[in-house]
């Protein structure tokens, strides 16, 4: 029998999930996991679930699935160590750092590789299940037909996503979010770039839409064929949903896994109708309905996307048209509603009118506010309502203003009343992180000829044959050719020739690899290498499995996410020695990462138009642009065809400015990345003036290459050093004052003693 698992986002919504039916629940704690923005669990509140539900012989994942930094390595230990204490049923893992952790310090602890890992083949599968991992949760855009291939060809269990909201990008491949703040995808704090409103210039003149704002999944009428399959786990998407919405759909698809047997098409009528009170984005089956993959490149945009399509979810209950202060009143209501194990910030109000929508909420209805500038989204359930000279205000979270929209998710008329899950009294629970030290990991040091394939030097990647032509005149030690439908098909049927000796060429490999053309790319690999082809950049798990045992070099690519020394081991463990840094990192990490007697091992991205989202599918017939920008007039450019959808930045990402620096720091290995585009001699002179200059190529970006990640723990840190700064600061003009008092009065008597004179100053 296949699992049923549930998101909990909250204590209410594990409440739901568990009356409603579910065979296990996933959560996260306060850090670690890809959705820092949810309430999640407190450690006694962890503790006691995880006690409560084994007694239910019920299941409790907890979501690691966020990259590290080689800072964060200590904290990560000491959380690991933690939940190795508690005992949940498996971690949700993405880093390969926390893998190599678990392996060496907690083999008792369960793991299952993320979606974020971006696995959508069997080889994939089969290369983590043989590192440890008893479960994959498999990349969501992925068809029917390939699922049963998977389950065909490996023991793993598999675990995909059946209903929720959809990311418009390939799994984990997303660094949207992360290149226009440092918020990323890959740190659980995306901004959800994707569902903005932006504006296109097609062959139809300028109009603006929802673009990149994808419909939710919805496999209800998929679940017996998959069931069938033998899939072991079925998973809810919405850590940041309310109960209301988690309840319902774990109703649904609970009815029709334990009915679909006895009447097949009348339990999934009925579970339908379970889903109608869904009051999210417009539903589709994605991938499921195509019978191979060039259909579904061709057709699964159409279905998927649609520019009227509001980024929001639910109905649409107006636009916030004034605000006030809450009463004390009020705020009392709002705190008793939210409850004794509420978080405060849950009743921390302000009350609003809405204008524009046709219904108007009650205490207990669950709403979503978007803020204008699409820069947040919170789910609120609304907890007082004051009707005012015929207007009715509700309570509202602090941070949202006029013309804010405001969205339906659940009225209180759908809402139930659940068993709690957690004991009354969760004081005896008081088990959290220690201080353990992680012992020192040394990478291994490079050995003599051991990366002849890697010598120090210049590289320059390219997507066509035609380029390798143009970049000769750099001369740089070896060029990195793109592996896509075009080079491809010189490679391996026209054999065109080629300005370089097939030494001095890296086959870069594209990062998803579906399970649709698993069979073919290992078949390319095994051409390639045979026509003398032997150094690739693997950005999946695929390739490394398809490559083992093959007279072949691998440098592990930017997607395979090295963001710390522990990754970087269970690569090594791979066989693979060499690595692209993510272009994510920012140069502190670079270095942290890497210890001096290792940087032979790692090359730079200097310059790259970064692949911001990439879509598995072609752009619809009606997206007839290649340019689009945001409301900050930031532009971006489409490159859509039959290998898919890439999203990039107009202006480039570059530190070449900064070469020398990183030649000096041991860094000798320098990327140029013009993947995607066509190269210029023009371009190909700026860039490398600049670097011979050393001054920065104006209209560029620096990613995250200064300022890291965005970091909540490093914005409170910064906030801390400034408040003490301005405590400080007062108190040192505090004693100055009572310095300057202190000489006043003695000066004042000295005036006093001079008798006359001084009372004749005063």
């Amino acid at each position: 029998m296949s699992e049923l698992l549930a998101p909990a986002g909250n204590i209410e919504a594990l409440d739901a999930a568990i009356g409603e039916g579910a065979d296990a629940v996933y959560l996260g704690l306060k850090s670690f996991n890809a959705r820092l923005r949810s309430s999640n669990f407190a450690w006694n509140q962890f503790e006691g679930a995880v006690n409560a539900l084994h007694r239910q012989n019920k299941k409790i994942y907890v979501t690691v699935n966020t990259v590290s930094e080689e800072r964060d390595l200590e904290r990560l230990y000491r959380f690991l160590s933690y939940l190795n204490k508690i005992g949940p049923d498996g971690l949700i893992v993405q880093d390969l750092g926390v893998i190599r952790m678990c392996q060496e310090f907690f083999p008792n602890l369960e793991l299952h590789g993320s979606t974020q890992m971006n696995v959508e083949s069997a080889a994939g599968v089969n290369l983590l299940s043989k590192a440890g991992l008893k479960r994959v949760v498999v990349a969501r855009e992925l068809g029917l037909e390939e699922i049963k291939y998977i389950k065909s060809h490996t023991n793993a269990e598999l675990e995909m996503f059946v209903h929720g909201a959809l990311c418009v990008s390939e799994s984990g491949l997303c660094l949207f979010s992360s290149f226009l703040g440092g918020k990323s995808a890959n740190r659980g704090m995306c901004t959800q770039a994707c569902r903005r409103f932006y504006t296109v210039d097609g062959e139809s003149g300028e109009k603006s839409g929802y673009y990149f704002s994808p419909c939710d999944l919805q496999l209800i009428e998929q679940i017996p064929d998959l069931m069938q399959l033998g899939v072991e786990s079925f998973k809810i998407e919405g850590r940041m949903k309310s109960a209301e919405y988690v309840g319902s759909v774990v109703a649904a698809y609970r009815y029709l896994m334990d009915n679909w047997e006895k009447d097949r098409k009348g339990s999934i009528a009925t579970a339908k109708r379970l889903l109608s009170t869904d009051f999210a984005r417009a539903k589709t089956s994605y991938w499921y309905n195509f019978k191979s993959n060039d259909e579904g490149v061709d057709k699964a945009g159409s279905l998927i996307l649609n520019p009227n399509q509001a980024g929001g979810t639910g109905i649409y209950l107006g636009k916030i048209s004034k605000i006030e202060p809450a009463s004390d009143e009020a705020k009392e209501r709002a705190r008793e509603a939210a409850g004794k194990d509420a978080d405060p910030k849950d009743y921390q109000i302000v009350m609003a009118h809405l204008t524009g929508g046709s219904y108007d909420p009650d205490p207990g209805d669950s709403i979503r506010l978007h803020r204008q500038d699409d820069t947040g989204r919170v789910s609120h359930k609304v907890r007082t309502v004051v009707d005012e000279d015929g207007k009715r205000f509700i309570d509202i979270p602090l941070g949202f203003r006029r013309g804010d929209s405001v969205y339906l998710l659940q009225t209180k008329a759908m809402s139930k009343r659940y068993p709690r899950i957690l004991p009354a009294d969760i004081g005896k629970y008081r088990q959290q992180p220690g201080a353990e030290v992680l012992p020192i990991l040394d990478l291994t040091p490079v050995e003599k000829n051991e990366l002849s394939y890697f010598p120090e030097g210049l590289y320059i990647q390219v997507s066509t044959v035609s380029d390798l032509y143009q970049i000769l005149s750099r001369s740089p030690v070896r060029a990195i050719l793109e592996y896509n439908f075009e080079t491809k098909t010189d490679l391996l049927q026209k054999k065109v020739s080629l300005p370089l000796s097939k030494k001095q060429i890296i086959i870069s490999l594209d990062p998803y690899c579906p399970s649709s053309k698993e069979e073919e790319l290992s078949a390319d690999l095994e051409q390639l290498v045979n026509e003398g082809f032997h150094t690739f950049v693997v950005n999946n798990m695929a390739h490394i499995s398809m490559l083992k045992g093959k007279k072949a070099n691998m440098i592990a690519g930017p997607y395979l996410y090295t963001f710390n020394r522990w990754a970087a081991s269970w690569y090594e463990n791979q066989k693979i020695g060499a690595f692209i840094t993510p272009l994510e990192n920012s140069f502190d990490n670079l270095k942290s990462t890497w210890e001096r007697n290792v940087r032979d091992r790692v090359m730079v991205t200097a310059y790259a138009y970064p692949a911001l989202f990439r879509m598995r599918f072609r752009l619809p017939e009606d997206y007839d642009f290649l340019y689009f920008k945001d409301k900050e007039e930031t532009m971006f450019k489409v490159n859509s065809n039959i290998d898919g959808t890439v999203v990039m930045p107009e202006a480039p990402f570059s530190v070449v400015d900064k070469v020398e620096i990183l030649n000096s720091e041991g860094f000798k290995r320098i990327l140029l990345d013009f993947s995607r585009t066509r190269v210029t001699r023009q371009e190909l002179k700026t860039v490398t003036n600049s670097m011979v200059k050393k001054q920065m190529i104006p209209g560029t970006s620096r990613f995250n290459w200064k300022d890291g990640f965005y970091s909540l723990e490093k914005i409170e840190t910064y906030k801390a050093m400034n408040e003490k700064a301005e405590a400080e600061k007062a108190a040192g003009i505090r004693s100055n004052n009572r310095g300057n008092q202190r000489q006043g009065r003695n000066y004042n008597a000295s005036r006093s003693s001079n008798g006359r004179k001084g009372r004749g100053r005063r």
